[in-house]
């Protein structure tokens, strides 16, 4: 994007009012195009997120009704040994057992998550406060 106020004077320098000037319009440009970019990349990951939360919910509850029928017959088998009480009873302390192990092996896994960043705008701001930096030793 090429402002009028880059374009060379007759002499072919600028002066330093003029630069600090041109300066401050692109950073300001650049940082503007630099918070679009990341709310682009964070609207985009929302979208899938929820795309894929939704299918990730459907899979659920389909699960649940086959792990249901799976349950039943389970139980039914049990009773054949023992009364149809306590083979519910069993399969059901199994069942809390199996959800308390993975309640904890999740909370384990939910502290060591990062919270969600735009990857893509963080690395370009650095790339530019890098490339601003490097230009202003020469």
């Amino acid at each position: 994007m090429e402002r009028s106020s880059t374009t060379q004077p007759p002499g072919g320098e600028h002066s330093t009012g003029e630069l600090v000037t041109m300066m401050s319009e692109q950073v300001s440009v650049l940082i503007r195009d630099e918070l679009k970019l990341a709310q682009l990349e964070m609207t985009n990951k929302g979208k899938q997120m929820a795309l894929g939360a939704g299918m990730f919910g459907a899979s659920g509850l389909v699960a649940l009704y086959g792990v249901g029928c799976l349950l039943a017959c389970a139980i039914i088998a049990i009773s054949g040994v023992v009364a149809a009480w306590l083979a519910a009873l069993i399969v059901g302390a199994a069942l809390l057992a199996v959800a308390g192990g993975a309640a904890l092996l999740g909370q384990g896994h939910l502290r060591k998550a990062v919270p969600p960043v735009p990857g893509q705008a963080v690395a370009d701001v650095k790339a530019d406060v890098e490339e601003i930096r490097e230009r202003a030793h020469r």
